[in-house]
């Protein structure tokens, strides 16, 4: 596998986009415009006809309610999971590092079981049941997992006392993971009735994705990535190893605890609409530096672009593969990424 791009200092603060990233950025948001159109299509009637929605109100709600929010909030998510993986890759050095390493998958899983069941015990002290389609429900669900992924980011950076040293991060990102997901494990265990519902967010989901929903991970995804690409010339020299940035004058540690920051937020946001979705981070830059190596404002934005495409083609396949039933799309992404994990460790040149 390739490692992050890394340029010199003075080559990423001269160089303009070049024309080879304007024509990649223009492919990619050309087919994830083909891809949302395509997502309006499919559905378990595996289509609609376009030119009577005009006549067809129930026809024209369907899109404009359901279809069309989910492959656009499909494409938001995807796109801040794959920004996120770049940002996590750049600052490990690592191109193994994905989003959820330092814990925040654990962390929103947590805080779902935790939601899943104080809300079952609420429901049942009232004699209702609420399902996972409900708005009561799905609103503490989005909440808890927002809170759970930013608070396993922090514990990870508290117990690594600070963001200096990377080996020291990894390895509380993994000793966070674990004791995170053994308290959900538990919690399941005392609530087993809030397990089906628990499964939907474990295995990841587009289905009950809105508007409100598309509008809070756009914000995110403008925020985060406008201030990724800031970030992008200091990420150069700090690929040049920690020695070599420090004494170009880079604040290693403050660009460290940005980057954390955004990847956080933007892990986080994607994460608590969506579930935990599998390797689109991971992959999305993997597949941008592979075909076409850059500097690293350029390779964050087509990173993201990548992850949002990818994604949205998982959710379609999702949905067309057994239509008129779906598939998870956490499920699809798992092994669309497996596969191209494994199609890289057939080329020992990838690996190094």
């Amino acid at each position: 596998m390739t490692a992050p791009p890394q340029l010199s200092p003075v080559q990423a603060s001269t160089d303009a986009p070049s024309p080879s990233f304007v024509k990649a950025l223009g492919a990619l948001v050309i087919l994830s415009m083909l891809g949302l159109l395509l997502s309006v299509g499919v559905g378990p009637d595996m289509g609609l006809d376009f030119g009577s929605m005009g006549s067809d109100p129930l026809a024209l709600q369907i899109v404009q309610d359901i279809r069309l929010p989910r492959g656009l909030g499909a494409w938001l998510a995807g796109a801040l999971l794959g920004l996120s993986g770049a940002l996590a890759q750049a600052v490990f050095r690592n191109p193994l590092a994905d989003p959820y390493l330092l814990g925040s998958a654990s962390g929103a899983a947590l805080g779902v079981a935790w939601s899943l069941v104080a809300w079952s015990t609420l429901s049942s002290a009232a004699g209702e049941v609420l399902t996972w389609g409900g708005v009561p429900i799905k609103l503490g669900m989005t909440g808890a997992a927002f809170i759970g992924a930013l608070g396993a980011v922090l514990l990870t950076v508290a117990l690594a006392r600070g963001v200096q040293h990377t080996l020291r991060l990894l390895l509380a990102g993994v000793v966070v993971g674990v004791v995170l997901g053994a308290l959900s494990s538990l919690l399941m265990l005392i609530k087993p009735e809030a397990l089906q519902r628990m499964q939907s967010f474990m295995w990841g989901s587009t289905t009950y994705l809105d508007w409100a929903d598309c509008g809070l991970m756009g914000v995110v995804w403008v925020l985060c990535l406008s201030l990724a690409v800031c970030l992008g010339r200091p990420l150069d020299a700090l690929n040049l190893g920690q020695d070599a940035a420090q004494s170009l004058g880079v604040p290693v540690s403050r660009v460290r605890a940005a980057c954390l920051l955004l990847l956080s937020l933007a892990t986080a946001t994607a994460v608590a609409q969506t579930g935990l979705i599998a390797f689109v981070g991971l992959a999305a830059p993997h597949m941008v530096q592979r075909w076409l190596p850059m500097a690293s404002r350029t390779w964050l934005v087509l990173s993201a672009v990548m992850g949002g495409l990818l994604l949205l083609l998982a959710d379609v396949l999702s949905r067309a593969l057994i239509a008129p039933q779906e598939l998870p799309v956490g499920i699809m992404t798992a092994v669309l990424g497996g596969g191209y994990l494994l199609w890289l460790m057939r080329r020992p040149a990838s690996l190094g």
